[in-house]
């Protein structure tokens, strides 16, 4: 809230005088004005007005005068029942709007890192509409956390391993005949991900086709028929016997799951998986050139979305310190050995449960790697905070992983965080990347800038363009209207990607905000051309007293430090991106009612080029923190 310190601190020192009472800050709630009374700040005088025996009325009236007598700045107040609403004079606010301070450019340096962790895709499948929302929140988030005042790292952990990765390239050999990125025409990561589908859809084929034959009774001869057939009887007596809808169900998927587990092309990737940890040169060759491809086609997509990371992590190096910490921890009693080898960790105390760090085999899961990426990273940073930003239905792997740290008795388990988020939907409806019926984040790239070309060409703004120009044109509204339209959602809210919705210059989208940019950067040029006016800068226009629509803008202006601060503190990019939008509307409100260049009027068209200037100043570096280009013609 504007002036919130300096409105806190005249209230103390008023009262302290006058009923010689050490006022608590926190006794002082501000808040602003509703809109249907005058004032700019309401001090809520029900806790303040015990400690005066007054009513809460007559300690608003009390305090109002007081303020009033002592401070010039706080030109009017009146009281409303327990609401004190105060209205400070428009000269503050204009002393504001000429500080070098509406934008935050000085950081920290000297302290600890915050490190923030985005993307983390899987190197068996391109991005998709999901990892768009990630890696959009993840950039930032790290980008206003750094304008707040914080060093920032930011990191990405590959998950390059795993039996999901061995899925396509089973898939790949089994299926591929050799096809690569050049044969085929397509993106590596496109590729393989063609391969993780084709996967799934045989391994589901075969599962169908034992549980037909198990139906019919038909069993192979192999050594293990008469445990599986045993097993088998037992699941479809559970399905006989369940009495309730779910219980059929559960023992259903249970039957069903028995069945991909005994299939011959899932029995082939588990034996791929063991190949790979045991460092089979075949296996890592394959592995290599694989993900080689996906790592060509990652770059194009990143370069696209405009994010970076300043360290790069593998999963396929960090899972052996984290199998490493493992077996310290059950040599330490930490952890226990079940009989079948798997090492688990009993997390009941803590109100959750048991919980797997290494599988029977020696394979490791993904909270042993998340072990070991831990500790590398505060090996390189020594982080004063680690965000994990992650999908909210990830919150108890959180919680586990912090709580095995715990256990550890590493110093800094608290400082992990994971920024949760809730998912995204198309039109269209729910996303499977293993029935191939994700949206590709590429494609959905290329769909927003053609309809950002479209609009751009309906409107008939590409006079004198050239082509070059045109397409950059089209590339930064059509991504400006992806990024906003995501980042504008508060990210514990799941949402509706609407891409024609996302591009339309009248609404709460990003190209709204990027046309209000480009129509002050065209007033800023008919100024400069203007010989009365090309000095503005430099002309006394301090003198100026604002109306109400310009000094509505002046305040809006002047609070974009607070707000990046705020936005900073909730971890919220939303805060930031709405922010922009009501600025960008107040302004347009403003621009519709005043002549802004106006040569018979210089002092006022100084001040108000110069208004316009501060607001293009703060929406150019609100969508900077969003990781949106502001074009200067639209």
């Amino acid at each position: 809230m504007l002036f919130e310190q300096k409105i806190k601190e005249a209230i103390i020192k008023c009262i302290g005088e006058k009923f010689n009472i050490a006022l608590p800050e926190n006794k002082i709630v501000l808040q602003p004005t509703r809109k249907e009374f005058s004032g700019d700040v309401a001090l809520v005088t029900f806790g303040i007005a015990p400690l005066l025996k007054e009513t809460p009325e007559n300690a608003g009236k009390i305090i109002g005068t007081l303020l009033q007598e002592q401070n010039e700045w706080i030109t009017a107040f009146e009281t409303v029942k327990g609401f004190l609403n105060i209205t400070i004079d428009a000269t503050l606010y204009m002393h504001e709007l000429n500080s070098d301070e509406l934008l935050i450019e000085k950081n920290n340096v000297d302290v600890n890192p915050v490190v923030v962790e985005y993307s983390s895709p899987n190197t068996n499948k391109p991005l998709h509409l999901g990892h768009i929302r990630n890696n959009l929140l993840g950039y930032s988030l790290a980008k206003i956390i750094e304008a707040a005042g914080n060093k920032v790292a930011k990191v990405n952990i590959v998950n390059d391993r795993g039996i999901h990765i061995c899925k396509s390239m089973l898939a790949w050999q089994l299926f591929g005949n050799g096809e690569t990125p050049q044969s085929s025409g397509l993106k590596g990561d496109k590729l393989v991900g063609k391969y993780y589908v084709e996967f799934d859809k045989k391994y589901n084929e075969e599962a169908k086709q034992l549980l037909q034959q198990w139906n019919e009774n038909k069993f192979d001869n192999s050594n293990n028929s008469i445990d599986v057939k045993a097993k088998v009887e037992i699941l479809k007596q559970n399905i006989v016997n369940a009495t309730k809808p779910e219980a059929k169900e559960k023992a259903e998927t249970e039957l069903k799951d028995f069945a991909k587990a005994n299939t011959t092309i899932f029995k082939q990737v588990q034996q791929m998986l063991r190949s790979w940890e045991a460092g089979d040169e075949a296996t890592i060759a394959l592995w290599k050139t694989m993900n080689g491809w996906v790592y060509d086609g990652f770059a194009i997509t990143y370069k696209n979305l405009g994010v970076d990371f300043e360290k790069i992590y593998y999963e396929s190096e960090t899972y052996l310190l984290g199998k490493k910490i493992v077996e310290e921890g059950l040599q330490k009693n930490i952890f226990y050995k079940k009989e079948d080898g798997s090492v688990w960790i009993d997390l009941t105390d803590e109100g959750l449960d048991h919980k797997l760090l290494l599988r029977g085999d020696g394979t490791s899961v993904y909270i042993t790697q998340d072990l070991g990426t831990a500790y590398l990273r505060y090996d390189d940073f020594q982080f004063s905070r680690m965000i994990y930003v992650v999908g909210n239905e990830q919150d108890y792997h959180f919680k586990v992983l912090k709580l095995i740290l715990k256990k550890i008795g590493v110093q800094w388990w608290n400082r992990l965080q994971h920024f949760n988020y809730n998912m995204v939907d198309l039109p269209t409806g729910k996303m499977k990347s293993r029935e191939g019926t994700v949206v590709d984040a590429d494609d959905l790239i290329e769909e927003t800038i053609t309809n950002a070309q479209n609009m751009t060409r309906e409107l008939g703004k590409l006079e004198g363009v050239d082509d070059a120009t045109a397409k950059q044109l089209f590339f930064d509204i059509g991504m400006g209207a992806l990024k906003f339209y995501i980042l504008k959602v508060d990210p514990e809210k799941r949402m509706l990607f609407n891409p024609e919705e996302s591009i339309d210059i009248n609404g709460c989208t990003g190209p709204f905000v990027q046309y209000t940019y480009a129509r002050i950067q065209s007033l800023r040029r008919k100024a400069l051309s203007s010989n009365s006016l090309k000095e503005y800068a430099n002309m006394p226009w301090q003198q100026h007293m604002p109306d109400a629509k310009e000094l509505e803008l002046i305040k809006q202006v002047i609070s974009y430090k607070e707000t990046v601060m705020l936005a900073a503190e909730k971890l919220s990019p939303a805060i930031v991106a709405n922010y922009a939008y009501e600025t960008a509307k107040i302004f347009n409100q403003f621009y519709h009612d005043h002549v802004a260049v106006d040569e018979q009027n210089i002092q006022t068209s100084a001040f108000r080029i110069l208004l316009s200037t501060k607001t293009s100043n703060v929406l150019k570096h609100a969508f900077g923190l969003l990781g949106i280009n502001m074009p200067e013609r639209m």
